[in-house]
Order: C-alpha cells, then sequence, then structure tokens
C-alpha cells in the first residue's frame, strides 16, 4: 500500500514557523516517532516500514517532514540545525502523547538525542540508525580548498549528493548553528535504553561514530548492532526486519531490543 493510499499528509500549522507535513497512525502508547535524516523525508524505506510494523501491531506511529525538506513549507537553504530540532519538539508536542520511542536516521539521529534531552520525560527509548551527532564537525573538517573559499566570499557551497538526487546547499550558518549543538565532547546524560543499528560499509558516517556515542552515553542499557555488509541507509529487506525487531524489543518493554 502506498502514502497516497494510506492518506494523504496533514499539516502542523504554527505561528512563526512554516507548517509542517505529517502521517499519523493512533493506537496504543508506547507510540513511535520517525526522524529521518538530512535533505531526506517520511515517504522512504524505514519510515514506511515502521509505519506498517506499527499497523499491525496497534503501536501509534509518527513521522514528519522537516521544514525545507519533503511536503513541508520552508527553504532548506535557509534552514539550521537548530529550526529542525524546533520541528521536531512541535510534532513531539502536539503530534503524540505520552512516552514515545524515537526512532532516529543519520541526522535525525542527532536530533533524536537532542529532543531527548529536551524532553526526557517523553522518552521511552531510542533506536539510531547509522546515527551523526556533530556531522557539521566532520563536513568542515572534509572541505576542499575550493568549498571552504565558497564558505568564506558568498556564505555557502553546494555539495555532490551521493544519492543522484542534485546538490546540496550547505550554508555557513548551518555549520555554525551546528556548532552550538555538538554531543560528543562530554557525557551525554540520557538514562533510558539506547539501540544503536550500523552498516560497517557506512561511507557517510562511519561505524566507529557508532561506539564513540555508545562511551558518550551514560545510560548502562546501550547496545549497539553492526552490519558488516550494511551502507549508510540500511533499507534492504533485512535491514528493516532488523529494525522491526530491535524495536518490537523495546516495545515489549523487555529491554532486550532483540
Amino acid at each position: 500500500m502506498t502514502d497516497k493510499e494510506i492518506s494523504e499528509p496533514k499539516f502542523l500549522t504554527r505561528p512563526g514557523g512554516p507548517r509542517l507535513a505529517y502521517r499519523r497512525v493512533d493506537g496504543r502508547g508506547p507510540g513511535v516517532v520517525f526522524l529521518g535524516g538530512f535533505m531526506s523525508d517520511m515517504t522512504g524505506e524505514k519510515a514506511t516500514a515502521l509505519d506498517g510494523f506499527c499497523r499491525r501491531r496497534g503501536h501509534a506511529f509518527l513521522r514528519f517532514d522537516y521544514r525545507g525538506h519533503g511536503a513541508s513549507g520552508g527553504r532548506f537553504e535557509e534552514s539550521v540545525l537548530s529550526d529542525w530540532l524546533a520541528d521536531t519538539l512541535a510534532a513531539l508536542d502536539r503530534l503524540t502523547e505520552g512516552p514515545q520511542v524515537l526512532v532516529g536516521s543519520s541526522m535525525g539521529g542527532w536530533l533524536m538525542l537532542l529532543a531527548a534531552l529536551a524532553r526526557p520525560e517523553r522518552v521511552h527509548a531510542l533506536i539510531g540508525i547509522a546515527p551523526a551527532p556533530d556531522f557539521v564537525l566532520r563536513m568542515e573538517a572534509g572541505l576542499t580548498a575550493g568549498q571552504q573559499e565558497a564558505l568564506d566570499e558568498q556564505g555557502f557551497f553546494l555539495r555532490p549528493s551521493e544519492y543522484g538526487d542534485g546538490p546540496y546547499t550547505i550554508t555557513k550558518a548551518l555549520i555554525e548553528d551546528g556548532k552550538r549543538h555538538c554531543l560528543l565532547d562530554g557525557p551525554i546524560p540520557m538514562v533510558r535504553p539506547v539501540r544503536i543499528l550500523h552498516g560497517m560499509r557506512d561511507d557517510a558516517v562511519s561505524w566507529r561514530e557508532s561506539l564513540r556515542l555508545a562511551e558518550r552515553l551514560e545510560s548502562e542499557d546501550v547496545r549497539t548492532v553492526f552490519v558488516k555488509d550494511g551502507d549508510h541507509r540500511l533499507s534492504r529487506p533485512a535491514d528493516l526486519a532488523l529494525l522491526t525487531t530491535v524495536l518490537e524489543g523495546l516495545l515489549r518493554g523487555s529491554g532486550s531490543g532483540q
């Protein structure tokens, strides 16, 4: 069943901010919220797989597009991480009830952590899929001389996409704003269960970053699963089956994640 056959997206309107497109499944708690990656949207394989899983199991589920992404309003090149965090908190506050399992993919893994720190009482557990906290630091360190020159002279550069969907506009504002939200330079005061899934053939975010994250998390209930032949997206049928198995364990409250 396609997204259109399920429903057209709805929109969350907010004073002073662009409207956010979302799809929601009503059901019991704990609910599940999917946070997508950089320049992705809520129609991808992981989001739709989680939607189907929650429908079958009767759990509430929410997916949405950040401003400048997918069907939401706003312009990507005018947005920074603080804006996407505000979108995440608005969606969590206004579109969900009770404890949630936050599932964050890539940049969504960073936003997942920031949202959990801002709303600890709303978190049942976390699942990071190739989570990318502090990615702006790695992005800045990897700039070519030409990209650095473009940032200094015009405030942005165009970064080729790894997935053939056009270049990304990377602004100096995005990098500088992201630096204000970095987490890996010290302990992360997170006490809820955390599961981390990461492909060892990920050429966008090294799987070693997930080891670093697991070390920084203060929770004692942290488990990492490495998929040796997995890439950054982890969207193959076997990857999606792993994701839903981990989610099912957390929803059961077993804490096993397996």
